[in-house]
């Protein structure tokens, strides 16, 4: 199906996607503010700029969109137009991905990946859940955190 924008407004549109403090994002810093928990955002001096940075804690949390980082769910969906374009565009994002993780992890850091998924559309879990299992994982020892929607 063709794209109903021309080239300018589509562009436009997408330049419009925020990177940083998007919705599941700041649902993720106010849950866990809430619960005491004070942290860094989108430090620059790790690999990736995590979203946010607990260094009390040796933890790093990304909240990944389910498009742009081509997550396994309902949510995503490869787009129908340009898609040589999008599978490259969309597999250097995941591997950029996979690599800041071994990266952070092999400096000592616990890695925290939240999707979209579980905080946004009919998969979505309630977001005192996803904090509250984030703060147990911070206050204990486990190297790594998954949360996704249900499936």
């Amino acid at each position: 199906m063709p794209d109903v924008h021309t080239p300018e407004v589509r562009s436009r549109n997408m330049s419009a996607i925020r990177g940083a403090d998007t919705k599941p994002e700041l649902l993720i810093r106010s849950g866990l503010h809430r619960r005491g928990f004070r942290y860094r955002l989108h430090s620059r001096g790790l690999p990736g700029r995590p979203d946010l940075v607990l260094p009390k804690y040796g933890a790093v949390l990304f909240v990944h969109g389910c498009f742009w980082h081509q997550h396994t769910c309902d949510t995503f969906r490869m787009p129908g137009t340009r898609q040589a374009f999008w599978k490259a565009k969309l597999g250097a994002n995941t591997e950029r991905d996979r690599s800041t993780e071994l990266r952070l992890r092999s400096d000592g850091w616990r890695v925290g990946v939240i999707w979209e998924c579980a905080l946004r559309g009919p998969a979505r879990l309630p977001a005192d859940t996803v904090a509250d299992r984030i703060a147990a994982w911070l206050r204990g020892t486990r190297p790594a955190l998954l949360i996704e929607g249900r499936r």
